[in-house]
């Protein structure tokens, strides 16, 4: 069924898929600023085509054709966003050094209330979240940008194949053929299973509160009981990554000792659960932020824990606070 579209209905129209588009274009590109950006460039390229648009198909795919023919845009310079493990090898914790990079892409974290939709649909809500993860986003980045957008359109957002060879101008041999090969490279990428954030899953709760108490009292010993023994930490803009409990408790005992008496505030990104990481601040007035702290659990133990260092680019993103007053409650 055609849609009739008028200019004097069309800001409200297009403003309803503004969510759902910037999470398939922050999919498309790592970066929650360079999505918004296609997003914003989406609707003033629907505003100056609408004359054009004839209804032949819905708003919201004449709106993904134009956000994808953007994303491919940004894509063409060919730079692939990363994590640290995608850069280099695991250091010991004996030969660690932090090497800012500034010259890569780093995979940027999101909040969930940006780039996912509402949804009533709990078997719904967990494929939008499992498609946000840090793990399957980087293993997207292994993606030419057209199998990516074809994965992404028929394995995350469920279109038909017919729906993408029509918003790729292509044929649906043709997407059967990218989605196949995209699902090769992904298996070969492997991205590793995470639990995503749930409000009613009690154990991860606990597991969490767990992980604050050790954390903030700097207990080494619970701490390292709560992490998996192949646990990863990175710090991006850092391409230093530390693997095993081990090399991560030896780490926040030497250079990273500059954490003992942090705060936690817990909140959410990439459909993970994850806390901004407060120091102790260095007038002696409360505390001030540090790192975007976003967790990867599985098999209720922590296996990731991604610290994002950039707090004046990502706190703001979060709506978190950029100092914790003394003696203020850490829970939100």
């Amino acid at each position: 069924m055609s849609e009739t579209v008028t200019r004097r209905d069309l800001d409200a129209r297009l403003e309803q898929h503004r969510r759902e588009l910037t999470g398939y274009c922050y999919r498309m590109l790592g970066s929650l600023f360079e999505a918004e950006d296609a997003v914003q460039d989406t609707m003033v390229r629907a505003w100056r085509a609408m004359d054009r648009f004839e209804g032949r198909s819905s708003l919201r795919s004449w709106l993904y054709r134009i956000a994808t023919n953007v994303c491919l845009d940004m894509l063409k310079a060919g730079n692939r966003r990363a994590r640290p493990m995608d850069l280099t090898e695991a250091t010991p914790v004996a030969q660690a050094r932090l090497t800012a990079r500034p010259e890569v892409a780093w995979l940027e974290p999101a909040p969930d209330v940006r780039v996912l939709p509402e949804v009533s649909d709990p078997a719904e809500t967990a494929v939008e979240r499992e498609s946000i993860r840090l793990a399957f986003m980087a293993a997207l980045q292994h993606l030419p940008p057209k199998q990516r957008a074809v994965l992404i359109l028929r394995e995350v957002l469920a279109w038909r194949a017919s729906e993408v060879a029509e918003l790729l101008d292509t044929t649906v041999a043709s997407v059967n053929s990218a989605l196949q090969r995209a699902r090769a490279t992904l298996a070969e990428a492997a991205p590793a299973a995470t639990d995503t954030a749930d409000e009613l899953d009690t154990r991860q709760k606990e597991l969490l509160d767990r992980y604050v108490a050790a954390f903030e009292g700097y207990d080494m010993k619970a701490l390292t009981a709560l992490l998996h023994e192949d646990a990863t930490l990175s710090m991006p803009p850092y391409d230093l990554w530390l693997r095993g409990h081990d090399d991560i408790v030896g780490w926040l005992q030497g250079v990273g000792s500059v954490c003992r008496g942090s705060r936690l505030v817990p909140t959410v990104a990439n459909g993970m659960p994850a806390f901004a990481h407060y120091h102790a601040a260095e007038d002696g007035d409360g505390h001030t932020p540090w790192a975007l702290m976003v967790m990867e659990i599985a098999g209720g133990r922590i296996r990731g824990i991604n610290s994002f260092l950039d707090t004046a680019r990502w706190f703001p993103l979060f709506d978190l606070p950029m100092r914790l007053p003394a003696g203020a409650s850490a829970r939100r």
